[in-house]
């Protein structure tokens, strides 16, 4: 039984606002996980990415199957103590990683073939080693592992995916998970709706605590991305938690929470920043350009993280013209504590009825 409790404490149309609870804490949805792939949010200590608002963090059991082992994690006394992480945690399954070693892996109803990128050793993935290694690292919120494809894909090789995303699915339910954890099936199919509904309706009836949207935004047209995004959801259970894989451009959050999307993830704040890029709410900044030389105001007037508060955008540019590590810690803890501000804004937009002209001023913005 799912220790997993969400509750939608307001709706307007397909957006909602929420409190989703795991025995870490609750927070409130929609909201923004920043990714912590190798067990760390790159640059940045537990306690900094904790005091930019965020409650709830991802990291990948494919990446910290390699390294350093679930064994290892679970000696530690699981992923949370390991890494020092006092908030929640939700571990992909290894999906997206398989796809983007496409070269490389064999995929077949049983398993998943492939070589390790870190040492070329021969690796076997079935669904249940998916999900017992999730158990091992002992996350919250741990993923049914999924064949993901990418794009342009053909209907009948989008019908296999979805075919053996739903066979090891059901496999996944059968393995044993620890009392405190909630298993998520996710739903596959690419641009069509036939295959997005077949998948929904068929993992909403093995009832799972919650669903994940996968294979969306891997270079299909926004229009394709927005429609199938929007169709999808009509056939998901409305008092269960949705989460959209691996979107987090500020439109897209905005339109993913329009289709009644609950949860995003997205490498997007630190990659960013590791480049100089601070996301405002006046438009994008590059850190890095010389303009801002000798600009001792904030990186954002008005921004309450630590970053903002201490430090101008003249010392940034420094920091990364002399390539001081600083550098992104600073701005990745501008930039994720920007997502949270954006996520809080569109809750309130929510509220308001005004989540249209949000979308409409983070277009202008950040255009799609």
């Amino acid at each position: 039984m799912s220790q997993l409790k969400f509750d939608v404490t307001y709706s307007r149309g397909n957006s909602r606002i929420g409190e989703l609870n795991t025995s870490r804490g609750g927070f409130k949805t929609p909201v923004f996980m920043p990714v912590g792939t190798q067990a760390t949010v790159k640059s940045l200590l537990p306690e900094e990415v904790w005091d930019t608002g965020t409650r709830i963090i991802l990291c990948n059991a494919y990446h910290l199957f390699l390294r350093p082992g679930p064994d290892v994690v679970r000696q530690a006394g699981g992923l949370h103590r390991f890494m020092n992480w006092p908030g929640s945690i939700l571990t992909d399954s290894g999906g997206f990683q398989i796809m983007s070693l496409a070269h490389m892996v064999s995929i077949s109803d049983e398993e998943a073939t492939f070589r390790s990128h870190i040492d070329g050793s021969l690796v076997r993935f079935s669904p249940e080693e998916a999900v017992r290694i999730q158990v091992a690292l002992g996350a919250d919120l741990i993923m049914c592992l999924d064949h993901l494809t990418g794009w342009p894909v053909s209907l009948d090789v989008a019908r296999e995916a979805m075919e053996r995303t739903l066979l090891w699915a059901r496999r996944s339910k059968q393995v044993p998970i620890q009392a405190h954890q909630s298993l998520f099936g996710i739903v596959q199919g690419s641009i069509y709706p036939e295959l997005r509904r077949r998948c929904a309706l068929e993992l909403a009836a093995m009832d799972f605590p919650g669903y994940a949207l996968g294979g969306l935004s891997v270079g299909e047209s926004k229009e394709e991305f927005y429609d199938i995004l929007h169709y999808t959801c009509e056939f998901l259970p409305a008092d269960k938690p949705r989460y959209l894989m691996g979107v987090g451009h500020p439109v897209d959050l905005i339109e993913g929470v329009m289709a009644g999307i609950d949860m995003f993830d997205c490498v997007l704040p630190t990659r960013n920043a590791r480049h100089g890029r601070a996301f405002t709410f006046a438009g994008p900044l590059n850190l890095k350009n010389a303009r801002f030389a000798a600009d001792f105001v904030p990186i954002e007037e008005g921004c309450d993280c630590k970053a903002c508060a201490g430090f101008s955008r003249a010392h940034i540019r420094h920091l990364f013209s002399a390539k001081e590590s600083l550098a992104w810690t600073l701005v990745s803890i501008h930039n994720i504590r920007f997502f949270q501000r954006l996520m809080d804004r569109i809750r309130q937009a929510v509220l308001q009825g005004t989540l249209g002209s949000l979308r409409e001023e983070m277009e202008v913005l950040y255009p799609i």
